[in-house]
């Protein structure tokens, strides 16, 4: 897959892209990622990519030169995505998406915005990573390649690591645990070291349920609310069951259940 980034700022993004998972995809061939510099095409001794806004207003204006210019010198893969507020929210969906497409591009926003004539003639569309205002595009064009790039058959080396990870089944991730199975009075649960597949299977689906109902009961309601069989599961190890009407509760009072079971819940700390 080939995926080009524009943006003022290259090396930040470069060297970011250069390590861990996504770096030893880049190095293997398995993703071909560009980045490319918007003041290559600046016309001006000073390389200038920004201009004040007409009808005045604070801050500066990327200007649509240079912009068109970087991007038509490039002949980049299509889609073109700007990443700004107004755009499609990245999700999971979204990145399973783009990850089955053969590549697309990303042009990284600055100062208060990029001339609309970008955004009316050259890019193909908008995402956005959250409803909230950063300096600029690079942090969230490394969040879309990084969410993105590790979909990518042989990215990810174990191909059941995303299959099961949070937001693949509408659900969060269960807990997890590793050795020691005792840490300062802390034990794993003993379904984890049975060795009965099935046993963890369901203990993992119960701990995934009550973890999303717990945190994001949003993504239980997206999902119809639980089923008979979900409730069940629940009940079967011991975690607390919403009646019927129940309100959702608010981040303000959300409380992740006991990964042990509801029975956790009252035993005082070590």
């Amino acid at each position: 897959m080939r995926i080009d980034v524009f943006t003022i700022f290259p090396a930040l993004v470069d060297d970011y892209l250069g390590a861990s998972l996504i770096g030893k995809a880049r190095l293997r061939g398995l993703l071909d990622l560009r980045v490319h510099d918007l003041r290559s095409a600046a016309t001006d001794p000073h390389r200038s990519v920004d201009d004040a806004p007409f009808g005045g207003g604070a801050g500066m204006v990327l200007a649509p030169e240079p912009v068109f210019g970087a991007v038509e010198l490039v002949q980049p893969p299509r889609p073109l995505y700007l990443l700004a507020p107004t755009g499609r929210r990245l999700d999971q969906t979204l990145a399973r998406e783009l990850a089955a497409g053969e590549g697309f591009s990303l042009l990284c926003g600055r100062y208060e915005g990029v001339d609309q004539r970008v955004v009316e003639h050259l890019v193909d569309g908008e995402l956005s990573i959250g409803d909230y205002v950063l300096a600029g595009g690079e942090a969230a064009a490394i969040v879309v390649v990084e969410a993105v790039g590790r979909l990518v058959p042989g990215v990810m080396g174990n191909e059941a690591s995303a299959a099961a990870e949070s937001f693949s089944h509408g659900l969060l991730e269960e807990p997890q645990y590793t050795r020691p199975a005792d840490f300062r009075g802390w034990a794993v649960p003993d379904v984890l070291r049975s060795g009965d597949h099935g046993r963890i299977a369901r203990w993992r689906h119960a701990a995934a349920l009550a973890r999303t109902q717990a945190s994001r009961p949003d993504l239980i309601e997206h999902r119809g609310g639980l089923s008979d069989d979900e409730v069940r599961v629940l009940q079967e190890h011991g975690y607390p069951v919403p009646s019927p009407g129940d309100a959702l509760p608010s981040s303000a009072t959300r409380r992740e259940p006991s990964p042990h079971g509801a029975a956790d819940e009252e035993r005082d700390a070590p």
